[in-house]
C-alpha cells in the first residue's frame, strides 16, 4: 500500500526521487498524464525503506538496478498539482543515484520506456535547460548547480 492519502480536495504523499546525472544533465520524465517533466521515482509503500522504494521504482521505471551515492534532500513540498488541481503536502527523500554500471547511456537523449499501461518520455535535460522547461521541483531549477555535501532538509511552497 502506498503512503498517500486524500482528505477532501488535498492530499498527503510520501515518495522517492532519483537524481540521475550525467555530463551537465539531468535525466527527467513525463508521460500522457503529465505535461511537465519530472524525476524518476514514485511514492514509498507502507513497511518500505526510503532506500529501497528509490531502487525499486527506478527497476520499474528504467528497467535497471542503479545504485544509491547519497541522499541529497529531505523536500517538505506544499503546492497545488496542475494536473488534479489538488493541495498536495508532500514529503520526498532526493536520492543521488549512479547508473555508470547500466547501459541507461546507450538509450541516448530522448527514450521511451512502458511501464504497465503508461509510456514514460525520459530526456536528458542540460542544467541550464531547466530555467525555460516546465519541470518540477521548482527549487531543482537552482539547486542543480549546488547538490549538498549533506543531507539537508527543506521546505518548498510552490
Amino acid at each position: 500500500m502506498d503512503i498517500s492519502f486524500e482528505s477532501g480536495n488535498e492530499k498527503f504523499n510520501y515518495r522517492v526521487c532519483a537524481i540521475i546525472l550525467n555530463d551537465g544533465k539531468i535525466l527527467a520524465m513525463h508521460d500522457e498524464r503529465s505535461p511537465y517533466f519530472y524525476l524518476p521515482g514514485g511514492r514509498v509503500k507502507l513497511g518500505e525503506t526510503a532506500e529501497d522504494a528509490v531502487t525499486r521504482e527506478i527497476e520499474e521505471e528504467l528497467n535497471i538496478t542503479a545504485k544509491i551515492v547519497r541522499p541529497l534532500w529531505f523536500n517538505q513540498g506544499f503546492f497545488k498539482e496542475d494536473v488534479d488541481g489538488l493541495h498536495y503536502h508532500e514529503v520526498c527523500i532526493y536520492f543521488l543515484m549512479d547508473i555508470s554500471h547500466t547501459d541507461l547511456l546507450d538509450k541516448g537523449d530522448r527514450f521511451f520506456i512502458r511501464e504497465g499501461s503508461h509510456q514514460h518520455t525520459f530526456e536528458w535535460l542540460k542544467y541550464e535547460q531547466l530555467q525555460h522547461e516546465y519541470f518540477y521541483p521548482l527549487f531543482l531549477k537552482k539547486d542543480i548547480f549546488d547538490l549538498p555535501q549533506t543531507f539537508t532538509i527543506r521546505t518548498e511552497y510552490e
